[in-house]
């Protein structure tokens, strides 16, 4: 390698980076005590981005939809229109995701508390039964007999020992509620000052962009700028549309068993619905927590039913995945199967139900680029493979 000023240059900056790594490993603890420290600091800032991201995107379908063509017109309606269209969308959309959590909280609420005591009394009453069974079928083995007469269910009972067990750790439950509390101040915090991050943000998403893309112009190379704006570009498309049609697939997944389930006469046909279309947000694996946390509610009371609704369950999978699910997501996520399932089982190990939401797009934006940077080198050696 010839040692020019550009090459010297570029040695200096690996030593550097050498010298802080090495640093950096020899002092990990104190290394990860300030990354802590920075995380919590820019944590409000993270999920005003991440509010800004998806309310951006029902803000700019208002905002197109319901002021496109008014914004057009050269004169002062349209000149209103224009001063008017992005905060009017922004509150819009806020409104909308209010309006949707509380339909969900109060259509779920109270079906999960009736649902809950119905469960209590069916269990209640299905123990006799369940005795009974287990006394005419093993009457020659007394020890299974003596078991099953000794379970017994009482409220009263359960009620007292929790009574007592909240007695005997006053202390430590104390200590545990000012903890949880303190928690949830921070958290309130956290989201109060990132909701108004994340409304400036929106309010002035053009402007901002531009003074971001001033500033990494001046810091680095025109070719690293050029190529970190079309990783942004294709990065918020693949993450927007895999939002939108996630959630539309969603509501339509949970519409149909709504539906299908009322038609069938099958016990909590609501609440079932709803959960479905929560659960159904989580790729792959989301469909089938809904279908087994149905099956358990409704074999609590019709165990006919309760695997009527497995067969249910298959039939309405098979439409949202070969007919529903490619036309409404369609190929904007552009991963193929197996990569899909990959990114879910690594994201749900990492970081949960939010992984799997997240590393769904992420995959697939790495894959784009992995697949733009495979073709142009067969490009450039000229090698075709059909």
């Amino acid at each position: 390698m010839e040692l020019n000023k550009e090459n010297m240059r570029k040695i200096r900056w690996l030593i550097a980076f050498a010298v802080l790594l090495y640093l950096g490993i020899q002092n990990l603890a104190v290394v990860l005590k300030y990354v802590k420290l920075l995380w919590g600091l820019l944590l409000p800032f993270v999920l005003g981005g991440a509010m800004a991201f998806v309310l951006n995107v029902p803000m700019s379908f208002i905002e197109r939809h319901l002021f496109g063509k008014a914004r057009e017109k050269n004169n002062k309606a349209g000149r209103t229109a224009a001063k008017l269209a992005r905060p009017v969308s922004l509150v819009l959309s806020i409104v909308f995701v209010i309006l949707l959590i509380l339909i969900v909280v109060l259509v779920v609420a109270p079906e999960i508390g009736t649902t809950l005591v119905s469960v209590g009394k069916k269990v209640e009453e299905d123990i006799p039964l369940a005795q009974k069974w287990i006394t005419d079928t093993f009457s020659g083995d007394s020890e299974i007999v003596k078991w099953a007469s000794a379970i017994e269910i009482d409220p009263q009972k359960i009620l007292d020992s929790i009574v007592s067990v909240l007695k005997n750790g006053a202390d430590n439950l104390v200590s545990s509620t000012i903890t949880v509390t303190m928690g949830i101040v921070s958290m309130a915090v956290n989201f109060a000052i990132g909701f108004v991050f994340a409304c400036y943000v929106l309010l002035q998403k053009e402007k901002l962009g531009k003074q971001v893309l001033k500033a990494t112009y001046a810091i680095l190379p025109v070719k690293v700028v050029e190529y970190q704006s079309h990783v942004c570009t294709l990065a918020s498309k693949i993450f927007a549309s895999f939002i939108t049609g996630q959630c539309i697939e969603a509501v339509i997944l949970g519409s149909m068993f709504f539906v299908t389930m009322t038609i069938g006469r099958f016990p909590y046909a609501m609440l079932i619905g709803v959960l479905i279309s929560f659960t159904a947000l989580i790729p792959v694996f989301g469909g089938i927590i809904g279908c087994w946390v149905g099956f358990f509610l409704i074999l609590m009371v019709s165990p006919l039913k309760a695997f009527m609704f497995l067969g249910l369950f298959l039939i309405l999978q098979q439409i949202e995945g070969n007919l529903i699910y490619p036309h409404v997501v369609g190929n904007s996520v552009g991963l193929p199967a197996i990569w899909v399932l990959v990114a879910v089982t690594l994201g749900g190990n990492l970081m949960g139900i939010v992984g799997m939401l997240i590393f769904i797009p992420l995959v697939s934006v790495l894959y784009a680029l992995f697949r733009e940077w495979v073709y142009a080198r067969l490009d450039k050696k000229k090698v075709k493979i059909s």
